[in-house]
């Protein structure tokens, strides 16, 4: 049996059901508790579980983060919501310097099931702070897991992955695909859905590879129906950390073009890192370079030039296009 959910509404019914096969999973973040988050996507759950499990917090990210790194090694699975992708940044010393070394420091003695869920990524017109794309931050972090979702089917189940998961996991959420909805089944076992790691190929193809994550996916998916000239295979990649480089090399190896999409500005963000390690693996089947489309290496801009800094269709069109020029 399938229900039509947007992915905001995926990730609640996720937070649900894991909560309700949990008596250990917490929610915590600021307004989360009563008003159901900035994005309501805990709504309901205050009223359902009470104060003790849905926590509203005083407006500190890094007692967030502290919080919840003292309660996960209480035995509790703490959910850390931060309303912001530009809000994280006060808690990176608690994030960075403990939660991911906390594992390897004690010798693989201590385990910390934290999950940061963090809207991100721009497109929803909002002030200075509110429209970071800051996962390569996370990605280049070491003891950190690192997902993010592109439709409500992996939003309902790998926020119960990343719940069930024994290490640190960065969930990011694209806020401006919130309202985006799909068919999801949520009647199978977790064990069913795919694993959180792997990559997914959203669309296959035979001429150039297009790999893209959270809310880019959608627009790769557009361009790839938009080119009637070239067969684009479109790559979901849904954990930046690890990537799943049998899925992304797999495809090059068979196209011999690779066009990496993202957000982030392009200089040293994770397209660069795809990039790299795709030449290394790939070189003798590569017809062309790897080209990277991106933001631009400026600061997130008024919400009034967004849309000239955001990837679009024909920036991403314009990539494929460049890979056949070779």
């Amino acid at each position: 049996m399938t229900t039509k959910l947007t992915i905001g509404k995926a990730i609640n019914e996720g937070l649900r059901r894991a909560m309700e096969d949990d008596p250990k999973v917490l929610v915590m973040g600021e307004d989360v508790g009563r008003l159901g988050g900035v994005f309501r996507v805990t709504d309901g759950l205050h009223k359902d579980f009470g104060a003790d499990r849905v926590i509203d917090t005083p407006l500190a990210e890094s007692g967030i983060i502290g919080t919840a790194i003292g309660l996960a090694l209480r035995g509790y699975r703490p959910v850390c919501e931060i309303q912001f992708d530009g809000f994280f940044f006060p808690a990176t010393n608690q994030t960075f310097t403990q939660l991911a070394k906390m594992h390897q420091r004690s010798g693989g003695r201590l385990r910390l099931p934290v999950v940061l869920r963090i809207p991100y990524g721009g497109g929803i017109g909002a002030v200075e702070h509110h429209s970071e794309s800051p996962e390569a931050y996370f990605a280049h972090t070491a003891g950190l897991r690192v997902v993010t979702v592109a439709n409500p089917e992996d939003a309902y189940w790998m926020v119960q992955q990343a719940i069930a998961c024994d290490d640190p996991v960065v969930f990011f959420e694209p806020k401006r695909r919130y309202w985006d909805k799909a068919d999801v089944d949520t009647t199978r076992s977790l064990t069913s859905a795919a694993p959180m790691g792997a990559a997914r190929i959203a669309r296959p193809g035979q001429d150039v590879t297009l790999v893209a994550y959270g809310p880019m996916v959608k627009t790769a998916l557009q361009a790839a129906e938009a080119d009637t000239d070239h067969s684009v295979e479109v790559i979901d990649l849904r954990s930046l950390s690890p990537i799943d480089y049998d899925t992304v090399c797999s495809s090059v190896r068979r196209t011999g073009r690779l066009v990496v999409a993202h957000e982030a500005p392009v200089s040293s963000g994770l397209g660069a890192e795809i990039a790299a390690r795709v030449t290394e693996e790939c070189f003798y089947h590569l017809e062309a370079p790897v080209v990277r489309v991106g933001g631009f290496d400026t600061p997130y801009p008024p919400s009034r030039l967004e849309e000239h800094y955001l990837p679009d269709l024909d920036r991403v069109l314009d990539g494929v296009d460049r890979t056949f020029a070779f």
